[in-house]
């Protein structure tokens, strides 16, 4: 009986677009939750304190909810349909990360999820629950120990049939359903991902530091960016792809086939100079139901003014030098190294001389001198 609910389960998944499904045990990643211990305790997070917040709930699932009897891990593919290392050849262009480029995946998923825990409700007479990332669940261990694919060296899921590009979603369950079997690891001497890093955010295989991670910088990160990784950053605007797309398994990748997962095409390689004109109620109109839009416009723009500052192009100076009167301590500051980057030293020596005595926050006076 619990196999035929299992075989229906999985056509009602592919029908609502899913293009993976596994279940698992909910203690099957024990070996998992030791690796995240030790990311929290060494504070590799940085200040994603919302991670290391009752990390107990995302080491057991019995935590988070003692009814759950199986894990149902679902995923769906996102693939590009252009190689997302081209645009960073574009120095005057913004690269977004492919996941960003489209609608919210949350969005998407979650109404698909919902959908499928329904029917399995109605079916089963059991309990459910719905988890995307944004709840305390170790999506990418459960989605191994489920057969969907294996943790690489990068961290992140891969995938035989989709490389690196799955949105993961969970649904827990007090059904006892057929599990399948662990996806093990294919990697094998591979270090394409490790090699590739810009900030060598990876200490170690399989061990990430988000404190020095491109997407966490550019994302996570609410104040400026170290000066230590600016130069790195290169003209990524919103999060990094580098490691996933380096990835040899992505041969076999296929593009996705969500629409509204799609790549926009105003996101695909907008300009700086257009995207620093941006004003607050700009930026939500450009970045509406995008998962860009939730770190606002002040930190999108000093993502911007590090990528003007790493252009080479001195015709843009003149948009870093009008956001020195922006609102925003945090862009003036930006906008600050920009400058230091596209002037010549001694016309950016002068520009110091009168702007730092009339800054009135001191992490933009700062600064100024560091970079004088």
């Amino acid at each position: 009986m619990t196999s035929q609910l299992k075989h229906a389960l999985t056509a009602e998944a592919r029908a609502l677009g899913f293009d993976c499904i596994g279940v698992t045990d909910p203690d099957a990643i024990a070996e998992a939750a030791r690796h995240f211990r030790e990311f929290i305790d060494q504070g590799a997070h940085g200040d994603m304190d919302w991670l290391a917040a009752q990390p107990e709930r995302r080491m057991d699932p019995r935590v988070l909810w003692p009814g759950v009897r199986s894990v149902i891990m679902l995923g769906v593919n996102y693939g590009p349909d252009e190689n997302p290392l081209d645009i960073l050849k574009r120095r005057a262009r913004g690269a977004i990360s492919v996941y960003a480029q489209g609608d919210d995946y949350h969005d998407v998923i979650k109404k698909r999820l919902k959908a499928l825990a329904r029917w399995l409700a109605a079916r089963s007479g059991a309990e459910v629950k719905v988890f995307i990332d944004t709840a305390a669940v170790m999506e990418k261990p459960l989605g191994q120990a489920a057969g969907l694919g294996w943790q690489g060296k990068h961290t992140n899921l891969v995938s035989r049939e989709f490389g690196s590009w799955l949105f993961l979603g969970a649904i827990y369950t007090g059904a006892d359903l057929p599990r399948d079997r662990a996806e093990t690891d294919h990697c094998g001497s591979c270090r394409a991902c490790l090699d590739i890093c810009p900030t060598t955010a990876f200490p170690a295989p399989y061990r990430l530091d988000a404190r020095r991670c491109i997407s966490y910088l550019t994302i996570e990160n609410k104040g400026p960016i170290p000066r230590e990784f600016r130069k790195a950053i290169g003209n990524r605007i919103y999060g990094c792809d580098d490691c996933l797309a380096a990835c040899p398994w992505n041969k076999f990748a296929q593009q996705g086939r969500e629409a509204k997962l799609a790549a926009r095409d105003q996101l695909r390689a907008a300009s700086l100079a257009e995207l620093a004109r941006l004003d607050d109620a700009a930026f939500r109109a450009l970045f509406a139901k995008s998962p860009v839009k939730r770190i606002g416009r002040n930190r999108f723009l000093r993502n911007v003014l590090t990528a003007i500052g790493n252009a080479g192009d001195a015709g843009l100076a003149h948009e870093a030098r009008r956001l020195l009167d922006d609102e925003s301590p945090l862009v003036r500051g930006a906008a600050v190294w920009a400058l230091s980057q596209l002037l010549p030293r001694d016309e950016f020596a002068a520009l110091a001389a009168g702007e730092a005595d009339a800054e009135t926050d001191e992490s933009v006076r700062d600064e100024w001198q560091a970079l004088t």
